[in-house]
């Protein structure tokens, strides 16, 4: 059902092992190939463009892209009351944790007479994206919302894909989540193309303005479109097929372990699930656990795929400390630490998109009501990219003012190294004040 990597009595060095960690078939970027004609028909053909590509990637052919306000409102009065319950507890905890990320501004006194002051701008217009493939994602609307509205955005437009179960319209649960944080803009659209509609903004009536950064999870067409219009718009970082490695030693349950890969293999055959652990008696322990509840799980069929793929594996390393480089060098989307020191071992994790210490944190509690975000980066992007926050839609700017006596204190410096650089004209702009 999972391969086993075994790395015990193997060189860890931290380049073999990035090559050596489970990967999927298909990455990221051999997928931006796929999803260039489709971003370039968008850009070209706009709204009758997407129609198009809805009809042929969702078998649904709509009049537009747009989805009445009227029906996103309808959504919410329809909610079952205990859906709207856990969402808006999701919302409170999750708004309570990104208001507390909203940094301070702060001015500094680099010399009597001159400053330079950091302020916060957000951008002015996000579109954030939903997915709504194989399952249905309301808790994805509030982790981009929340963050959004508590970094100041004052223009919010949601792009999720539409459900021919649902006459063309996108899930009312997805609808109805846009409804209860006070969302209005919603489009039926979705995958790489939402992406594209996003960057490139699609004019006339019943378009799409562009916007100046997309963030959301999605399918690695998703993310490979996120890549391809890198600098065209902004992205939070490439949140494809979710991921999920676990680090354990001789103290973990192993019926925990499973149902956590478990968990996540359920969002997607390409989905990835990593055990890490230098105890080969729990590995086998967990193999047994994967066995039984595997068949029992209501999307058992895709949950084995995904574990049978090789992006999932169950990893042997000599000791934790092997363990802890394997964990770097493969900067999980979620981490998982099960040992019997797990809490100091999450200090000392450098790569993880987001960390989830000891027996009673599985990563289902982040996805719903942890109030930390679960849109993540993912295949590696954990390394130098970080998960979907108020400063995703935060920009620091900084505010220079120096009066004349301290520019003419600093001046000399000023053409000196505008000399250095071979820019005389630099040093000009200050001796044309300080020369007076």
């Amino acid at each position: 059902m999972i391969r086993t990597l075994d790395l015990r009595g193997r060189d860890l060095d931290h380049r073999r092992l990035r090559g050596t960690v489970p990967r999927a078939g298909l990455d990221v970027e051999a997928a931006v190939a796929l999803v260039r004609p489709i971003c370039d028909e968008v850009r070209d053909r706009g709204v009758a463009g997407l129609l198009d590509l809805t009809e042929r990637f969702d078998g649904v052919r709509r009049e537009g892209i747009a989805v009445p306000a009227a029906d996103v409102t309808a959504a919410l009065t329809r909610l079952d009351p205990e859906i709207r319950a856990a969402l808006e507890e999701a919302v409170r905890r999750v708004r309570l944790v990104h208001r507390a990320q909203r940094p301070q501004e702060h001015e500094t006194t680099v010399v009597p007479g001159g400053t330079v002051r950091q302020r916060w701008v957000p951008v002015e217009r996000v579109g954030l994206y939903v997915p709504g493939g194989l399952a249905v994602y309301p808790s994805s609307v509030v982790m981009n919302v929340v963050a959004a509205q508590e970094a100041g955005v004052s223009s919010i437009a949601v792009a999720t894909p539409p459900q021919r179960d649902h006459g063309g319209s996108p899930h009312p649960t997805i609808l109805a989540a846009c409804a209860l944080l006070g969302v209005e803009e919603v489009y039926a659209v979705g995958g790489a193309q939402a992406i594209a509609m996003f960057a490139y903004g699609v004019p006339g009536p019943g378009g799409c303005d562009a916007v100046d950064i997309v963030t959301g999870p999605g399918n690695v067409y998703v993310a490979a479109a996120k890549r391809l219009l890198k600098g065209r718009v902004g992205i939070d970082s490439e949140a494809g097929p979710t991921e999920i490695a676990i680090l354990a030693d001789h103290s973990a349950d192993p019926g925990f372990v499973a149902a956590d890969l478990i968990s996540q293999a359920e969002h997607d055959p390409l989905a990835a699930a990593v055990l890490i652990t230098p105890d080969a008696d729990l590995a086998e322990a967990v193999r047994q656990e994967l066995a039984a509840q595997v068949p029992a799980a209501k999307h058992s069929e895709r949950i084995a795929t995904a574990l049978a793929g090789p992006q999932s594996a169950v990893v042997l390393v000599d000791d934790l400390e092997a363990g802890m480089a394997v964990v770097d060098a493969y900067a999980a989307e979620h981490l998982e630490i099960h040992t019997v020191d797990a809490a100091e071992r999450a200090t000392r994790v450098r790569n993880a998109g987001a960390i989830f210490v000891g027996d009673w944190t599985p990563v289902s509690l982040g996805d719903y009501a942890a109030g930390s975000n679960h849109v993540l980066p993912t295949g590696g992007c954990a390394a130098h990219s970080a998960g979907l926050s108020v400063m995703t839609f935060l920009r620091p700017i900084h505010v220079v003012t120096y009066d004349q006596a301290a520019l003419a204190d600093v001046a000399h410096h000023v053409v000196v190294l505008s000399q250095a650089e071979d820019l005389p004209a630099h040093g000009s702009a200050v001796t044309a004040r300080t020369a007076r």
